[in-house]
């Protein structure tokens, strides 16, 4: 009997070793899988921050141009209604500024703001928004790909890892297209 009881101490310990061996190994595995999910969405979480960065830039680079134009042409209508006139074209050009002057009335109460400077300064601010935010989500991305990485190369969830297939991830890198930066020789009107 006390050879059958033996037995069933080493059996029950192989099984308790087993258990723990195989919930050890189901853990890790899914361990990775959630590296892997934590991995895909912080680089999607890139691919928001440049399409935001580029659609953002591109809109805020034509409206600093269209300020840029509007100051342009207003200044140079100025000059040339002051340029030699005759009385009747003075009288014309009074008119005129009258009518622009409504219309600049109308245009600032929408936008108070209506130098192009402050338009490139906000212009910068964009940028420097955009680029902090970018920053951020690539930090994000690669500090997973290195816990990945990690886990993936000591030991003993190299074993659970190479089990499961599992490879080493890249850090990021940038495509072209809409993740490259937005040319800010664009500016000029």
């Amino acid at each position: 009997m006390d050879v059958l009881v033996l037995l069933l101490i080493i059996i029950a310990a192989v099984v308790v070793i087993f258990l723990i061996g195989l919930f050890w190994w189901i853990s890790t595995s899914n361990r990775f899988r959630r590296l892997v999910v934590k991995i895909d969405e912080s680089e999607s979480g890139i691919d928001v921050a440049l399409v935001k960065r580029y659609d953002m830039l591109t809109k805020m680079i034509e409206v600093c141009k269209q300020y840029a134009t509007h100051e342009r042409d207003t200044f140079f209508k100025v000059i040339e209604l002051r340029r030699g006139m005759t009385m009747a074209e003075r009288n014309e050009a009074d008119s005129e500024m009258n009518d622009m002057t409504g219309r600049l009335n109308v245009i600032a109460e929408n936008y108070p703001v209506l130098r192009s400077s402050e338009q490139y300064t906000e212009l910068q601010r964009g940028i420097r928004e955009a680029e902090e935010h970018l920053q951020a989500a690539r930090r994000v991305y690669n500090s997973n790909v290195s816990t990945y990485n990690q886990l993936l190369v000591t030991f003993p969830s190299s074993v659970v890892g190479s089990g499961i297939k599992m490879k080493r991830r890249d850090f990021f890198e940038a495509e072209q297209r809409k993740k490259q930066d937005v040319d800010m020789s664009q500016l000029t009107v």
